[in-house]
This record gives C-alpha cells, structure tokens and sequence, in this order.
C-alpha cells in the first residue's frame, strides 16, 4: 500500500510538472545585441512569475527583418510564441517593402525609450553618422539649424547645405569619431550615454544638444523626458526660433520619432492568444517589483512599462500617425536627402 501512495505521489507530481507551459520569445537579433541582452533580462525577470518558462529564440537576419517575418507568417499560430521588437524593426517597418510583419499584435508590454543627442563643446553638431535609425536625429537637425516657416524642399536644401550626413560608419566608430572630435555630433539610448557620451561632457568637451521626448498615449503629443529635462527637441526648437515647430516636415518628424522610440522596445503575441492574460499578468509584477525593474533600467535607463491593452492603446496612438502627407514626407527626405533606400508602402497609411 505505502508503495502505491508513493506512486500515485511521483505521478501525480509529474502530471503537475507537465502542467508548466513553456513560452517562447523570438528575438529577431543575434546573441548578444541591444534587443537580445533586454530580453534575457526581462525574461528572466518574468520567469519569476509564471508556472513554466520563457526561453529566447535568435533569428536574426537582414537588419531584424527575417525573425520578424517568420513569426509573423508562422511562428504565431502557436500561441505560445512570442515576439520582441525594437525601434530598428519599426522603422523598417516603415520604410522596406521586404517586411511582412505589420504589428497588428496583442502587447504584453511596451517600452517607449529616448534617444539623447549631443554636440561637441563650440560646434553646431552638424557633423552626424549616417544610419537609417538615425533619421528622427536627421529630421530634428535640419529644423533646428534651417528654422520655422519652411516648405519641404527648402528644408532638404537647407540640410543638404548645412549638414555633413557621414556614411559608412558602425556604431562603436561613431562612438569614437565623436570621442576624438572627428564628428561633432552624436546619439544614443540614455543607458549609452550614460556610458560613452557623458564622459565626455564631463570633460567638457560635448553637451547634450536635444532628444526626443516621450509619447503621451492620451494626448498623442510628445512631453519632456524627465531624465533629461528641458532639453526635448520643441523646447530646444523654440527656445532657439522664438516660435513652436510645425508644418509638413514636422508632422513626419513626429511620425518616424514616435514609431522609433514609442514602441523601442516591445513583446507582442498573436491576436487573441489564451496566455496573454498570464503573461501580461507575470510582467505586472515585474514592472512593481523594485529588484526587477532595477535590473531591467541598469539596461535600458529609467523608463516605465505600457503593458497589456493600454498597450495595445499606445500602439493604436503610434500607428494612427502614418497619415499620407506625413509618411510622403519621410520616404522623400530619408531617401533624397539622407541616401537611404528605402519605399512607400501605401498598405500602411492611416486613411
């Protein structure tokens, strides 16, 4: 009898085990990158909080493109897979016709992150690494150096003349071009500049020029970020011309800034997934758990969570920007003035 109660016990304690559901979160990067080493954090932190695991998957390939892809056509309909994206993935997005993904997802959760630009001490920062993620920073340039009340052509001539756009560098060259003083101008996430642009300030050989802001979902307008206070883009501007930016050239710098940084950092699963409640419940308590969040911010910085439909919410706001006149705007200046390849791609306009 004592071995039949015993058992009962092992399989009663293997059915419960079988019970534990295994998640999987599809990094569209290689080990090791920006995307890659938060969503290890986050998922570990996550794991605290779920009867089961969650465990990375790398599919990186063309610029964040192939992973994407793949979950979206197929990877998705098991409901237990996950999708973590980043800012390069939105813009891409926007701007390649070779991606499927299109992000007509449920949130888990959704980070809107910052990206800080600075100048060199003395010198206008006009001096600037090309990149494709790098043209929110292109945009806001060309507003602050060139001014208020000029038509879409008049600001790519501007640029054109007052900005030198250096191809052909990866980021750890930018980092020291600008460390030397080769370029004048800079930009990372706030974790980065933490790490390779302050020390420089603290020299006092750069300061911070401007950043982007962070999107308010309720009012779909950008407010100050307060980690870097004053110093958010429509402050600068207007400190500088006197008057508040707008315009057409402005409509599409809000659209390619807010679909880069609101949703920088993301976790989607498929539409209507039966474990969506468990997980976004799981990254609640990541998100009041004091040890968790100090664990993720030591990445990413200081910045808070949009979890479940108000994210969902904040996605609606971020995507409800691609209006025609806005995203005509982006692909003229990102491929006529910046040098990119990029293409309108008209599934994708808010009508």
């Amino acid at each position: 009898m004592k071995k039949m109660i015993i058992s009962l016990l092992v399989v009663l304690g293997l059915s419960t085990a079988t019970m534990a559901e295994k998640y999987t979160l599809v990094v569209p990067n290689k080990p090791g990158s920006g995307l890659s080493v938060w969503s290890q954090i986050v998922a570990t932190e996550m794991n605290k909080y779920i009867d089961g695991e969650i465990i990375l998957k790398h599919l990186p390939g063309k610029g964040n493109i192939i992973g994407a892809n793949d979950w979206h056509t197929d990877l998705q309909k098991d409901d237990t897979v996950m999708l973590a994206t980043s800012g390069g993935n939105a813009i891409k997005f926007l701007t390649n016709p070779k991606v499927v993904y299109d992000y007509n997802y449920d949130a888990i959760g959704i980070m809107n992150l910052n990206i800080v630009a600075a100048k060199r001490t003395g010198t206008d920062g006009t001096v600037f690494p090309k990149g494709l993620g790098h043209a929110p920073e292109a945009f806001a340039i060309a507003m602050l150096m060139c001014g208020p009340d000029m038509n879409v052509e008049q600001y790519k001539s501007c640029f054109q003349e007052k900005v030198t756009w250096v191809p052909g560098m990866k980021q750890n060259e930018f980092r020291l071009t600008f460390k030397r003083g080769e370029t004048t101008g800079s930009r990372e996430n706030p974790a980065a500049f933490k790490k390779h642009i302050k020390p420089v300030i603290d020299e006092g050989k750069a300061e911070i020029w401007f950043h982007h802001g962070i999107l308010d979902a309720e009012t779909g307008q950008h407010k100050d970020d307060p980690n870097f206070p004053g110093y958010q883009f429509e402050i600068v501007f207007e400190k500088k011309w006197g008057v508040a930016p707008s315009g057409d050239f402005y409509d599409a710098y809000k659209l390619v800034k807010s679909i880069r940084d609101g949703i920088q950092k993301a976790i989607f699963i498929s539409k209507g997934s039966k474990h969506a409640e468990t997980l976004r419940n799981a990254l609640e308590q990541v998100a009041s758990n004091p040890d968790s969040v100090k664990a993720i911010q030591k990445k990413i910085g200081n910045y808070g969570w949009t979890i479940g439909e108000d994210g969902n919410r904040h996605l609606d706001v971020v995507m409800s920007l691609v209006t025609e006149s806005a995203y005509k705007t982006l692909i003229d200046f990102t491929k006529n003035s910046l040098g990119h390849k990029v293409e309108y791609k008209v599934n994708i306009v808010n009508e």
